[in-house]
């Protein structure tokens, strides 16, 4: 009787079960070669480019900032500057250096910050997903698989210290911060049984869904971290009996794309 019920159990299963599981095999392989060639990406990297930057008890300028292996060379566009030939003020350039320890630094400035604001397309995984209880069905958190692509605005703060030691020089110290809001979509999988589809279906086996909603995320250094609230959508037949459809949900989000 046993043997019976699994083997019903196996020719249950939705046409489109091997298509999803195939599609997820497929979609999580594309995810690992996208992020070996985006971890070699310099866009969140302290690059050469325009920044608006910003002096403890000075007025923050926009410059163009020129990122070299052992300095960093500021230089303010002039006021007066035309929108088709921006203009740079060489004459009131301010030479950084990035090494470890440095003698002095120019104009007694200790501290620069450097930030820009940028259109963000990401890679995205969310590990744990919390549901809130359906239909006496009690909360859930669930670790199935996730990616999605993620679309939004982000600002890049990268903050350049110089603190004195007693030798006397300086220490120099380098960090970065920054922080996305954006749209997501992208698939995951689900598991089905009879507890989730009000006793519809008798078995157990793993959906395909289409997620979709927004994150916020946050990185320091070479730490990120994200929150993410979504609805999903059941790919076969049986979503008219999942309790989840269209349901919000919240999740953790880690970007793959942020440093």
């Amino acid at each position: 009787m046993l043997q019976r019920y699994k083997t019903n159990c196996t020719k249950k299963r939705p046409n489109g079960w091997a298509l999803g599981r195939h599609s997820l095999i497929l979609f999580l392989a594309g995810l690992c070669a996208g992020c070996a060639s985006i971890r070699e990406s310099p866009k969140y990297q302290f690059a050469t480019g325009d920044y608006r930057v910003n002096t403890p008890g000075a007025t923050a300028v926009q410059a163009y900032v020129d990122v070299k292996e052992d300095s960093v060379v500021v230089y303010p566009f002039n006021k007066q500057r035309d929108a088709l030939t921006e203009r740079l003020d060489t004459a009131h350039r301010v030479v950084l250096h990035t090494t470890e320890e440095v003698e002095q630094v120019k104009g007694e400035r200790y501290a620069y910050t450097f930030s820009k604001w940028s259109f963000d397309i990401d890679v995205l995984t969310i590990p744990f997903k919390f549901r809130p209880g359906e239909e006496g069905f009690p909360q859930q958190l669930t670790t199935t698989f996730q990616g999605a692509v993620y679309v939004g605005g982000r600002k890049d703060i990268f903050l350049l210290k110089y603190k004195p030691t007693p030798v006397p020089d300086y220490h120099k110290s380098f960090n970065h911060f920054g922080y996305s809001v954006g749209w997501f979509t992208g698939i995951g999988a689900t598991t089905m049984n009879e507890f989730v589809t009000r006793g519809a279906v008798p078995y157990e086996y793993e959906g395909m869904v289409l997620l979709n909603g927004v994150a916020g995320i946050v990185g320091l250094n070479n730490f990120t971290l994200g929150l993410a609230i979504g609805i999903d959508h059941l790919f076969d037949q049986n979503r008219e009996h999942w309790i989840y459809q269209h349901e919000p949900w919240v999740g953790l989000a880690f970007g793959l794309n942020l440093n």
